[in-house]
């Protein structure tokens, strides 16, 4: 069964994982909990959107977990018109928006900043993580190194996102992402992206957490609001999260 298969080559993503990238997550907990220490904030920009609400917000989450969400929107619902188009703009074709990025933001010297982009190419993740450590930010990929390799950079510099990160995490994917051929498609299906990231992600809290105990910093974490008490605790927390920083 095409599930089976699924699950069999995940758990290998998964496996790999674990055996590989325990240093790396070492590496970017001392961050985190070093600027924590120093007064610092924990940023999150993923331009694969799924860490964005999975690493967010979530129960057994840090509270110090701060998205950057961008939105660029222009309304204009004219007629629709024969023979006329324009080319879609993506965000990376838009000359200086990188650092209009970080300018909008509250990102400052001392915090540290996640990024992530499986491809890793593009010119936004690379540019922000650049600007960002030029500004005295650390910054924390999260990326697939095998496939990045083998994309051309967008990015003047040739360079891609994780050769431009203080620490890597690499989720493992294959070069396309999805790992399981079927009969009668032309392409696979089953991307390990997703999950691999995520993987990642509770795998760097729950060292942040362990080692942020250990200089005696107790961080603040969402309890579920299905349990009994949890409005009332969450708001607390938060309060005290605002005042302590972590």
């Amino acid at each position: 069964m095409l599930a089976e298969r699924y699950f069999a080559e995940m758990r290998k993503v998964l496996d790999k994982l674990e055996k590989t990238q325990m240093e790396n997550v070492n590496q970017a907990a001392d961050l985190i909990v070093e600027s924590a220490a120093q007064g610092g904030c924990l940023h999150i920009l993923d331009t694969g959107h799924m860490l964005m609400h999975e690493a967010v917000g979530r129960v057994g989450g840090l509270m110090m977990m701060t998205p950057v969400h961008i939105t660029v929107e222009v309304n204009n619902p004219a007629r629709p018109r024969k023979g006329v188009s324009k080319k879609r703009v993506y965000l990376d074709e838009i000359a200086g928006f990188p650092e209009f990025v970080l300018a909008k933001s509250e990102i400052y010297p001392g915090d540290v900043l996640i990024v992530g982009s499986v491809s890793g190419k593009n010119v936004l993740p690379v540019e922000v993580a650049i600007q960002a450590r030029e500004q005295g930010v650390k910054v924390i990929a999260i990326t697939s190194i095998e496939y990045s390799r083998l994309l051309k950079a967008e990015h003047p510099s040739g360079k891609r996102l994780y050769e431009v990160a203080d620490v890597v995490l690499d989720n493992g994917s294959i070069v396309g992402d999805a790992v399981v051929p079927v009969e009668g498609l032309d392409v696979k299906i089953g991307p390990t992206s997703g999950i691999a990231a995520a993987y990642l992600i509770w795998a760097l809290t729950s060292q942040v957490v362990e080692k942020l105990l250990v200089r005696g910093m107790k961080p603040h974490i969402y309890m579920s609001n299905h349990l009994p008490g949890a409005d009332a605790y969450n708001r607390q927390a938060l309060r005290e999260y605002q005042e302590t920083g972590y």
